[in-house]
Formats: structure tokens, C-alpha cells, sequence
């Protein structure tokens, strides 16, 4: 194999992660549970937060703290997940670089 094509390529490589990348910040992610819905983007920043409940007692803001954790990490699983989907294929390819 030649150089230049090899060059072709990598460069061909280098734009469609980065158009993965950019589809991937675009997306949203939502976790819940019972309680707590949030909203993550594809920056794993936290968007939003809905508690699903009319009335917290007092007595069970630590619970509630928990499922807001919860539903958190759901998000960013579905996030993990997403992102799989579209750049494994590359990790695979630069050895794990990614």
C-alpha cells in the first residue's frame, strides 16, 4: 500500500470520527427511575432534572439524592452505549486509542 492512499485514508478516518463526535454532542440521554428524571447531553453535561414527585418530605431528601445518582448514571450509560455504537468501530482500528 502506498503512502498517499494510506494518507487518504487516515484523513478520511479523522473527519468521519470527528462527524461522530459531533452527532454524539448533538444527542440527548435521558435516565430515570421512580422519582427523578434527568436530561444529559452528548457532552455528558447534565441538562435538566424533573423530580417526578409532588411533594418531597424531608425525611427523604437523602433517598432522593440517591435516585437523582441513579438516574444519572442511567444516562450516561445510555450515553457509553451510544457512543459504542458509533466510534468503536474505530477504537478497534487505532488499538484502543480511543
Amino acid at each position: 500500500m502506498n503512502m498517499q492512499k494510506l494518507m487518504q485514508q487516515a484523513q478520511k478516518m479523522e473527519r468521519d470520527i470527528q462527524k461522530k463526535q459531533e452527532e454524539l454532542e448533538k444527542m440527548t440521554f435521558v435516565g430515570s427511575n421512580e422519582w427523578v428524571e434527568i436530561v444529559i447531553n452528548g457532552k455528558k453535561e447534565m441538562v435538566s432534572c424533573k423530580v417526578k414527585v409532588n411533594k418531597v418530605d424531608e425525611e427523604d431528601v437523602e433517598v432522593l439524592q440517591d435516585f437523582i445518582t441513579l438516574a444519572f448514571n442511567d444516562a450516561i450509560k445510555k450515553y457509553d452505549v451510544e457512543y459504542e455504537n458509533k466510534m468503536g468501530q474505530y477504537s478497534n482500528m487505532l488499538g484502543g486509542l480511543m
